[in-house]
């Protein structure tokens, strides 16, 4: 008898832990939200990470800490003023027509809205033009990681073809010309003539000040409950455990800050790209691309390195299906270059309300439009 009272017991206990859970076995959406928005990382539920990420060091999402300026670029607001004026200066192309704002245009994000750039002569890349929202807390720049440094990757659209289609020397000379720059050379750098290094330091300096400003997100895990609603909340700790996002998407970024095939290589057809290998030239990097920070994503439309998705929901209606895997062709059985995608991407067989949820959730990490007026140019 006294079995039975017991197996009663635990029966009716799993029924009410059932009835109360959502989309945890043990924990209800009010108690994930009393714990998500407790201040305290601590208390949140253990993330789901592949041991592969873990193994490379995980460091879970949160809110950004002050941004760091290198050793030999330090901030000042002088080198940040003249690094504003350079990046709105079309002088900087051969044409003079095309400048940084071009492809990153305050109105739009920090990006271009456009599936890939247009250039000089309305050339277009092969490429997605992501935001500088935040560019200050990457480790590694493009989407193959062919800069190290933002003072590095900012030589690079100067003197593609493509894009801006000059030579920084030849660049670096026009300005050095102009007398309204002496002004703001001075007070930057101490001298009127600069060095195409500092003409790269200032724009670098002035594009780490692009810090977007707090989301709901933020708001929510420093201790403000109201900021999330339930669904969002629902959304959160998915993101965090059974669709997966958190093994790409993490660190208070939202982007592991390295190099995935996540399948669209598009090997052997239109829109090819080979991605990281085109840098490294190893065939472990083919169709590898850098993690995009998720800080703003529901503003910077079109998503892929390509641009081929214009909407958040066909990007997680691609992940909640596994994502391409693309298999050998016969004739292929021996391509040392055919791509694999990245074990880290598996069918999530996540509900409609959950993709729902996920959406909501990644919403909450965009905030209002950071606008800034393009300064007058020296003369």
């Amino acid at each position: 008898m006294k079995t039975k009272f017991i197996a009663i017991g635990v029966m009716v206990l799993s029924l009410i832990i059932v009835s109360y859970a959502k989309i945890n076995p043990t924990l209800s959406i009010s108690e994930l939200k009393r714990l998500y928005s407790s201040g305290d990382y601590q208390k949140w539920p253990k993330p789901e990470v592949d041991s592969l990420v873990y193994a490379q060091g995980f460091e879970d999402i949160g809110t950004l800490g002050q941004p760091e300026f290198p050793e030999d670029n330090k901030y000042t607001e002088e080198k940040a003023a003249l690094g504003k004026v350079l990046f709105f200066d079309p002088r900087l192309s051969k044409s003079g027509q095309i400048s940084c704002a071009n492809c990153h245009d305050p109105e739009l994000n920090w990006g271009d809205a456009r599936r890939v750039s247009y250039g000089e002569g309305r050339l277009q890349g092969i490429r997605n033009s992501p935001s500088l929202m935040n560019i200050a807390y990457a480790k590694v720049f493009f989407w193959d990681g062919r800069a190290a440094t933002l003072e590095d990757q900012a030589s690079f659209p100067i003197k593609d073809t493509k894009e801006m289609n000059f030579h920084i020397d030849l660049a670096t000379k026009r300005l050095n010309k102009i007398k309204g720059y002496k002004p703001y050379f001075q007070k930057a750098f101490g001298k009127e003539k600069l060095t195409q290094t500092e003409i790269l330091k200032a724009i670098a300096t002035f594009e780490r000040t692009l810090i977007s400003p707090k989301s709901r997100f933020d708001k929510f895990v420093a201790g403000d409950s109201t900021q999330l609603s339930n669904k969002e909340v629902e959304g959160l700790h998915l993101f965090r455990t059974k669709a997966r996002c958190i093994n790409c998407h993490n660190t208070a970024t939202f982007s592991d800050n390295k190099f995935h095939n996540i399948g669209l290589t598009y090997y052997g057809r239109e829109y090819e790209d080979l991605g990281r290998y085109n840098v490294t030239g190893k065939a472990e990097n083919v169709g590898e691309f850098k993690t995009q920070s998720l800080r703003g994503v529901s503003q910077n439309a079109p998503y892929m390195h390509n641009g081929l998705f214009p909407n958040l929901r066909g990007v997680l209606n691609m992940y909640n299906a596994g994502m391409p895997q693309p298999k050998r062709k016969e004739s292929q059985a021996n391509d040392t270059l055919f791509p694999t995608t990245s074990r880290l991407i598996e069918k999530l067989q996540l509900k409609q309300s959950e993709v729902n949820a996920l959406e909501a959730f990644i919403n909450s990490l965009s905030t209002g439009a950071y606008k800034m007026r393009p300064p007058e140019l020296p003369q």
